[in-house]
């Protein structure tokens, strides 16, 4: 019997940055997009940094809040790569990476809504 892999965030998050970083190089160089991708790229690389921190967190009321952290800059990159006007065949790409900033905007939000019913 085959073992399931277990799910994990901190890969997940490190997946989504590379695949920002392989959408952004794919990307025309004009002032707009090098702009947006300055954005996008810092708000990416955050999320799987702090949550990184979160995992290191000396208190409770640490990992809850570089886990808002999180949240925060998952809201951030889905609306960096809704700026994007993608051309060559780009659009799909920004389709998925949007779907999965969302969907971590969407996990960290699960995680935020729990700590504050427990007081953090």
């Amino acid at each position: 019997m085959e073992e399931k892999k277990k799910y994990d965030l901190e890969e997940r998050t490190l997946n989504f940055l590379k695949n920002v970083i392989q959408f952004l190089r794919s990307m025309t160089k004009d002032f707009v997009n090098v702009e947006l991708g300055k954005q996008l790229i810092r708000s990416a690389g955050s999320i799987g940094a702090n949550y990184r921190e979160a995992n290191e967190a000396i208190s409770k009321k640490d990992f809850a809040f570089r886990i808002r952290i999180c949240r925060k800059e998952a809201k951030e990159s889905s609306f960096w790569l809704s700026a994007f006007e993608c051309k060559n065949g780009l659009e799909e790409k920004r389709k998925i990476l949007f779907q999965e900033s969302f969907e971590l905007t969407k996990i960290f939000g699960s995680m935020v809504k729990k700590f504050e019913e427990n007081g953090y």
